[in-house]
């Protein structure tokens, strides 16, 4: 059954932090893994989930800089993972099912931002290639880890995703590049997979869920010149966070919502936002937010993932009979 775009009254808002929903949630004994966890949102994400007690594994291009960030961390492990290789995924993967730990929640949070054009792997674009396919890739080589009855994949999407659907002719950007197109791309891929994994994974226990963690700056924005902020009204003269925007602790807590809530043990698949089931969209202001309907059409999520298996060559899942 599809999950409707509808809010169901959380009792959290915009406002909440990390802790705050987590507040009362015990996760002593179980693994999470967060892709990015150690810089940004990725970050808050990390510590927030290991203060409620789980093991948390953290993928990093950078090892060393993310041992940095999480030094002093207690419940925390860095591996070495690139997700715009896809050898670096399954060598990743392969080590992780080697322990043969089993996995509670996987946090897609790991991404690049209106990146200047860069190729990676066979001449992908690289905002497709690693906030979409890595992550499909790591997902399906992860598959045989995920707790029987009870896992859940988040990914961390965005309202950019207002600016484009996928671009089917064209996803790569063979005929002209635009940064933020590229980046919107992806985030629509990000919200489509929750919709196709959910649906695949949904008989055996595993639920899928994307979320938009609000306006929040954080390293996300690196490639963004600073003049650029201000002209796009994120931040004011003074360089202050532009009224709307969240607190990292704040942006954090979407994601760990949608990984433990007991609300959505009979949803999936759902873009959720504010700690809550997104609306759909009513107009094209991202800072209000909801969901545009290419992002969660069933179909398109079942196209995307097939043509994501036939890049990737990857596909662990069993078809869903129609």
């Amino acid at each position: 059954m599809i999950t409707k775009q509808q809010r169901i009254g959380t009792g959290f808002g915009a406002h909440s932090t990390a802790d705050e929903v987590l507040a009362g949630i015990d996760l002593s004994g179980g693994t999470a893994l967060v892709t990015g966890g150690y810089s940004g949102l990725g970050l808050e994400t990390t510590r927030a989930l290991v203060r409620a007690g789980a093991r948390v594994v953290v993928p990093a291009r950078r090892p060393d800089t993310a041992e940095a960030a999480l030094r002093g961390l207690p419940g925390t492990e860095v591996h070495a993972l690139d997700l715009a290789d896809l050898e670096s995924v399954r060598v990743f993967a392969d080590r992780f099912l080697e322990t043969g730990r089993t996995l509670d929640v996987l946090i897609n949070g790991a991404g690049v931002m209106a990146c200047p054009e860069t190729r990676v792997g066979p001449g992908w674009e690289a905002h497709f290639a690693i906030n979409h396919l890595g992550h499909f890739a790591l997902v399906n080589r992860l598959r045989p880890a995920f707790a029987p009855g009870g896992a859940r994949v988040v990914s961390v999407a965005s309202a950019g995703h207002f600016l484009s659907d996928i671009r089917w002719d064209d996803p790569h950007f063979r005929t002209g590049y635009d940064r933020w197109a590229a980046y919107a791309q992806s985030k629509t891929a990000n919200s489509l997979f929750a919709v196709h994994l959910d649906a695949l994974g949904a008989d055996s226990g595993l639920r899928a869920f994307a979320v938009h963690p609000g306006s929040i700056l954080t390293p996300l924005q690196r490639h963004i010149p600073r003049e650029e902020w201000r002209a796009l009204g994120w931040v004011t003269e003074d360089g202050a966070p532009a009224a709307g925007f969240k607190t990292p602790e704040q942006g954090a807590a979407t994601a760990v919502w949608a990984a433990t809530s007991p609300l959505l043990d009979d949803r999936g698949g759902a873009y959720c936002q504010d700690c809550d089931i997104a609306a759909p969209a009513t107009t094209d202001d991202m800072l209000v937010g909801g969901v545009k309907p290419w992002a969660t059409d069933p179909s398109a999520a079942a196209r995307l993932w097939e043509l994501s298996g036939e890049l990737t060559g990857l596909n662990a899942f069993p078809a869903k009979a129609a």
